[in-house]
């Protein structure tokens, strides 16, 4: 726990796909291919990549002289880019700004972020593709941040950053009825072979009650189909 950060130093696509950064297994396709990708960063990047910021959730709409005319007031503008499609020259949402001087990136990265441009909330973070250690990005299933809906949620980031993990003490062990086998305490409740217990209980009561609760409709059927022949004969005799 003493190296336990929030941001992720290093990016790790199995670490980036958990909640609080202690998976062992991916848990979706793209964590695979993310673990399985060779990339390097952009070689036409230029720049210093420790003054550089990252800002997306762009407005395709924003064009370089807004940028320009918002990140300006944070300091001595270097270098920007505003990403494009290659084809159609349509923005793609995101753009690279380098500052000339370090305080000048720190106080755009505290202040602009969820700021409000072309009715859009950005998104403003520091460069991680040259500064974070093994980064793939979200087009090979990596990345940090996303959608739940999309499938391929990331942490590790400022938008997404990890869950302190849950350590549970011994006695809180026994207490769930996990016995002797946490040796330290680590780990979630639902792991434990106690609530493992309460579990097939659980699910073993409600198959009780849901067959017990299909035989009372089968004999309210037949005690309804009685009734309906007892009212037929009773008919065919008065008549």
């Amino acid at each position: 726990m003493v190296d336990w950060s929030p941001i992720a130093k290093v990016y790790d696509p199995l670490k980036a796909g958990s909640i609080d950064g202690t998976d062992v297994e991916p848990h979706d396709r793209a964590v695979w291919r993310a673990i399985g990708a060779r990339y390097k960063p952009n070689k036409g990047v230029v720049g210093d990549s420790l003054l550089t910021l990252y800002v997306a959730r762009l407005n395709p709409q924003t064009t370089e002289d807004k940028l320009l005319q918002v990140f300006s007031k944070y300091g001595d503008i270097q270098r920007l880019r505003l990403v494009r499609d290659i084809v159609t020259g349509v923005s793609k949402g995101y753009a690279f700004i380098e500052y000339k001087e370090e305080r000048s990136i720190v106080r755009a990265r505290r202040d602009a972020n969820k700021l409000l441009v072309e009715q859009h909330e950005l998104f403003v973070d520091f460069e991680q593709e040259r500064t974070l250690k093994g980064w793939v990005p979200r087009r090979l299933g990596g990345g940090q941040g996303g959608k739940k809906e999309s499938g391929q949620l990331r942490f590790g980031g400022r938008d997404r950053p990890f869950r302190k993990p849950i350590h549970l003490g011994v006695g809180l062990v026994q207490e769930w009825g996990g016995g002797g086998g946490g040796g330290g305490g680590g780990g979630r409740e639902w792991d434990r072979p106690g609530a493992r217990g309460r579990e097939d209980r659980d699910r073993h009561r409600d198959a009780e009650w849901g067959s017990r609760g299909r035989r009372d409709d089968r004999d309210k059927g037949r005690e309804r189909d009685d009734r309906r022949y007892r009212d037929r004969s009773r008919h065919r005799d008065t008549r």
